[in-house]
């Protein structure tokens, strides 16, 4: 079996229509749209066996968006952040100990503190790949615009932590700089830079894509978190608007100059192809900032396929 990590082929898809961490509503029907496109069942035609967990049905997460007290300096939305992503954490924690394969799917990606987080839980020694045009390594004293999708990774990584809200300091330090590469940024505020020049984080920008191509990138990615060969198993962090908004228009912060289509398929195939994944995220599809219905299907139907392709569909 191609997934050495897993028993056999099951997944858990974790549905994480959330859109707390950022200003935009629409993203929480993500999840929706990627299942009516027929993820799951396209997921056991590749032979996975499924189960659907909804660790936020029930909440009333985006009518709790309006509540002008949620703050806390300079950050939006702790609360219900905080509630969200320790639900979502649950899940996937019990997911990956019941020796399933977690999806989550989401949602903005301020719900990687939980899924990253619950992986690691599992597996201590495991390497991070995170695919977005943004590092999300802002603090909450860092932080410029006070969305905490942009701040995922320093929570999992413990930064400036005496500045965490109340409701995140549940959040456990799981991520060492050597465990996590970036693939596919072009969109990195100042203070980021800084992180990851002075933690020495491994990233490559789409400048390192253009100049090696993607395979010797993923390469030296894996080289990174793995550099003994310990048979490191990989969590991936998949944010759509790391590839180009022309191939995916309907999403939140996009940035033009990123991955093709094709480049953003391939990291799930050769991913698949190691056999280490334990854990897979698909956030920031937002139906609706689509400007036309062809928007919304390009960029859920590309949701989808980095989903498939992770989980090892190939062409022959």
């Amino acid at each position: 079996m191609p997934f050495s990590f897993l028993e056999s082929l099951k997944t858990t898809i974790i549905t994480a229509p959330f859109s707390g961490g950022q200003s935009k509503s629409g993203v929480e029907d993500g999840p929706k749209y990627l299942l009516r496109f027929g993820l799951q069942a396209q997921l056991k035609e590749l032979g996975w066996e499924t189960f659907i967990d909804e660790p936020l049905k029930g909440k009333n997460f985006e009518d709790l968006k309006d509540d002008s007290t949620d703050v806390f300096e300079n950050c939006k939305h702790p609360k219900i952040v905080g509630e969200a992503t320790k639900l979502i954490y649950e899940s996937v924690k019990l997911a990956i100990f019941n020796n399933t394969l977690p999806l989550t799917i989401g949602g903005d990606h301020s719900i990687a503190i939980g899924t990253v987080a619950g992986s690691f839980t599992k597996y201590p020694n495991a390497g991070l790949i995170w695919v977005d045009a943004h590092a999300d390594i802002n603090t909450p004293k860092t932080t410029i615009s006070g969305n905490l999708h942009g701040c995922p990774v320093s929570f999992l990584m413990g930064l400036d932590s005496e500045f965490y809200p109340p409701e995140l300091q549940w959040v456990p330090k799981v991520l060492k700089p050597n465990k996590i590469v970036y693939i596919g940024l072009r969109d990195v505020d100042p203070m980021e830079r800084k992180f990851l020049q002075n933690l020495g984080i491994v990233a490559f920008s789409m400048y390192h894509i253009d100049k090696f191509g993607i395979n010797k990138v993923i390469e030296m990615a894996l080289e990174a978190i793995d550099p003994n060969n310990e048979n490191c198993p990989i969590h991936l962090s998949y944010d759509v608007d790391a590839i180009d908004p022309q191939f995916v228009p309907a999403t939140g912060t996009p940035v033009h100059g990123g991955l093709t289509l094709r480049e953003g398929l391939f990291i799930g195939e050769r991913l698949a192809e190691t056999g280490k994944l334990i854990a897979l995220d698909i956030v920031e599809c937002n139906p609706s900032l689509g400007v036309n219905e062809v928007h919304i299907i390009d960029t859920i139907a590309a949701g989808a396929a980095i989903a498939r392709c992770a989980m090892g569909e190939t062409v022959l």
